[in-house]
């Protein structure tokens, strides 16, 4: 694994294309410039490893939550957001088969040469452009003959054919599509949820899907099948992609929104991603492999992790919200900005169940060709237990959140 400048005359240029061209409509935190100035590029055998490790973490989590669906009795430690339990037990007409299971597993290289995984991002994972589109350009500017990439959403398109249409590859693939209805579901209103849909709902129109953008509250249920109901749009949806937290809908408080937890239409990703997504999800690991459901991938990459009260005294152990994004509330002292630190460790003395005490590994830092030092979460993403791609963050601290920049990732011939 290494950084690889991208050339210094072409930077500005290549800035403005990503940002008019490929979706990134977002490309400053704050003062912050959230694109980096290299690629990062990791070995065929790298490539491999992470192939193969990410496809048994997502077969492990998968038959994790088809597990816990069955048998809600054993999720009490994952205290699950009270907002939800009651619509969590309608979930028992799951069938994985009739849905699409996308997840992003979050990678970390070690001090120790290896692999750390952090999280798996099992809800609404985003870098769908960032996937698929940074990469094409990166190439065009650091050579074809050296490098290759996986495109999420080549690969997320064509699972989605399969599922819908039960073909991968016709003929007539548009004119079948046509017939086909589908809701972008995402935070209307938030130009960083529009910019992945619309990359999305453009590629899915590419292939000739119809494609609605609209809000949780747009869609209402009859029978178990989703309907929209946004002016000029009503009817019958054949899918359903959302983008907004299932925890959040609730909040939304749009009419009928319990039927996202039972519905029949093809949903990505289907509420019962809840049982991955929290932190707390490690806690049931032991009465998982009490019946059968071995967890060897997962404990061999992600730390120990504990209830925040069985961390007391022990030395290493950092601090994570239960349902926390873009590594927001993380004690990672270093990386915390003025007096960040202490509001987290008072929120998680006040609120010791909404956080988890985790191992902390050691990042292993990349120095870019100007010797300065980065560190890298690498975002590995499966559809249906199929690896689809990489989605990769570099930071100078070993926090990788909101400051953190958005970096292609291609592979070695």
């Amino acid at each position: 694994m290494k950084l690889v400048s991208i050339p210094k005359d072409k930077y500005d240029e290549y800035r403005l294309s990503l940002m008019f061209d490929c979706y990134k409509w977002d490309p400053q935190f704050l003062d912050n410039n959230t694109i980096a100035k290299s690629a990062l590029i990791i070995t065929s055998k790298e490539h491999e490893e992470l192939e193969k490790l990410t496809e048994q973490l997502d077969e492990e989590t998968r038959r994790a939550e088809i597990f816990l669906n069955n048998n809600l009795q054993y999720t009490k430690s994952l205290d699950l957001p009270f907002k939800l339990r009651k619509e969590i037990k309608s979930m028992k007409n799951y069938e994985p088969e009739k849905h699409l299971r996308l997840m992003r597993y979050d990678f970390h290289p070690v001090a120790d040469g290896k692999w750390a995984v952090s999280e798996v991002n099992s809800d609404v994972p985003g870098g769908f452009a960032e996937s698929s589109l940074m990469p094409k350009v990166a190439l065009e500017l650091l050579g074809n003959e050296k490098y290759t990439f996986k495109s999420f959403g080549d690969i997320f398109v064509r699972q989605l054919i399969c599922k819908l249409i039960g073909v991968e590859k016709k003929e007539n693939i548009k004119c079948i599509a046509n017939k086909y209805r589908i809701m972008l579901v995402h935070c209307t209103s938030y130009s960083d949820d529009r910019q992945v849909m619309q990359f999305l709902g453009d590629r899915l129109k590419s292939v000739g899907f119809q494609i609605i953008y609209g809000a949780a509250d747009h869609i209402i249920f009859k029978d178990n099948i989703a309907y929209s109901i946004l002016d000029g749009n009503e009817g019958k949806i054949d899918a359903i992609i959302r983008f907004t937290p299932i925890e959040w809908v609730k909040d939304i408080k749009p009419k009928r929104w319990q039927g996202y937890f039972d519905t029949y239409t093809l949903s990505c990703n289907h509420p019962v991603a809840i049982f991955a997504q929290t932190k707390r999800f490690p806690l049931v690991w032991d009465v998982l492999e009490q019946n059968g459901i071995s967890m060897a991938t997962w404990r061999n990459l992600l730390p120990d992790t504990l209830e925040v009260r069985n961390a007391k005294g022990k030395v290493g152990y950092i601090y994570k919200p239960a349902y926390g994004r873009v590594g927001e509330k993380i004690s990672i002292k270093e990386a915390c900005m003025g007096d960040e630190y202490k509001k987290i460790m008072s929120d998680v003395k006040k609120h010791p169940k909404k956080y988890l005490a985790q191992k902390r590994f050691e990042s292993r830092p990349i120095k870019d060709e100007f010797g300065n030092d980065f560190h890298v979460c690498l975002g590995s993403y499966a559809v249906d237990g199929r690896h689809a791609g990489y989605y990769a963050r570099v930071s100078d601290l070993p926090r990788i959140d909101s400051n953190a920049a958005d970096i292609p990732v291609l592979i070695e011939k």
